[in-house]
């Protein structure tokens, strides 16, 4: 068992989760309090990474820049659930994967965006924390429009909810 690919997964899954209860019209719906974003916008962000990731990792190179940014996934509740379990199977299928696999990634940082060098775990450990992050915003704009019903632990870091139960949160 791989925790970190299983952790990848129990995210996505949880984006799946989420997005079925969600009403439909709220997915496209712009939020003026959080720079006139959509949980459909976060969710199309966030999927692309990892749409980069599982088409550049056979490869080697992940180039993040190049993403897909396909309209459809922002406003269409229906094709992000399918995109997600689309990327399930495909994380699935890498469990036999070794972590420790040179890649190469490049992502605009400003400057000249070089290729630089990684590991297929170091990336997983990004896409992880990037969709968490995604997913608070994500949070923070359902319940602006009234939502309540999250998925447990949605949006929050692995390492906050493991120092809330050492806590006794």
């Amino acid at each position: 068992m791989n925790t970190l690919i299983d952790a990848n997964l129990a995210c996505l899954g949880q984006g799946i989760e989420f997005l079925q209860k969600l009403p439909a019209e709220l997915y496209s719906r712009k939020c003026p309090e959080l720079f006139n974003s959509s949980i459909g916008g976060h969710l199309r962000h966030n999927l692309d990474h990892y749409l980069a990731f599982v088409s550049g990792q056979p490869t080697g190179k992940v180039d993040y820049d190049d993403r897909q940014r396909d309209e459809a996934i922002e406003v269409d509740r229906e094709a992000a659930i399918g995109v997600l379990q689309e990327l399930v199977d495909k994380l699935e299928s890498m469990r036999t994967s070794v972590l420790d696999s040179p890649l190469k990634i490049r992502m605009d940082d400003g400057g000249d965006s070089t290729w630089s060098q990684t590991t297929l775990r170091r990336e997983l450990q990004f896409l992880l924390s990037h969709s968490i992050h995604h997913y608070a915003l994500v949070v923070s704009i359902a319940t602006r429009f009234g939502v309540r019903d999250f998925p447990e632990g949605f949006g929050v870091a692995p390492s906050t909810i493991h120092y809330l139960e050492k806590k006794g949160a």
